[in-house]
């Protein structure tokens, strides 16, 4: 392990993902091997470096004094998302055969939305990954809007 791999601002601030893991070394090897990420620390946490972003993942657990009332899971219901990651592409198709030939389980090949490609995927704990590469965004034609709640 190479210190200054770690995601440790020297000044100011640092975003990175914390992904609550069933397996700690299933998940490792899908976001180092399959997508491409560089393992920065193995456990405890398991941090991988990712293009330029970092993920943190350990097991789930309960509360601990400095988070009194909650209790770490993975995703129980693959039908419902609170949030999800983004991973931003200059290739989709590209990425799309490569991650699928290494085994990523995409719920559906690239979708053209005006403003950008996109399709989805699954980590090995059912968290959500949209992958997009920017296309009419880039010309000023922007998504249609969400549909309204009914």
């Amino acid at each position: 392990m190479r210190y200054e791999d770690l995601p440790a601002p020297r000044t100011g601030i640092l975003l990175t993902h914390f992904l609550t893991v069933a397996d700690v070394a299933r998940s490792r090897h899908f976001y180092s091997e399959v997508l491409g990420g560089e393992v920065v620390l193995a456990e405890n946490p398991c941090i991988v470096k990712l293009a330029n972003a970092w993920l943190i993942m350990n097991p789930g657990g309960g509360p601990t004094p400095d988070k009194p009332e909650v209790t770490l899971q993975t995703p129980d219901d693959p039908g419902r998302a609170s949030s999800f990651l983004n991973i931003r592409v200059a290739d989709i198709a590209a990425c799309h055969r490569e991650w699928s030939a290494k085994g990523a389980e995409f719920l559906t090949p690239p979708i053209d939305r005006k403003a950008e490609l996109r399709c989805y995927m699954r980590d090995p704990d059912g968290y959500l990954i949209e992958v997009g590469q920017a296309t009419g965004m880039l010309e000023g034609v922007l998504a249609d809007p969400p549909a309204t709640p009914q």
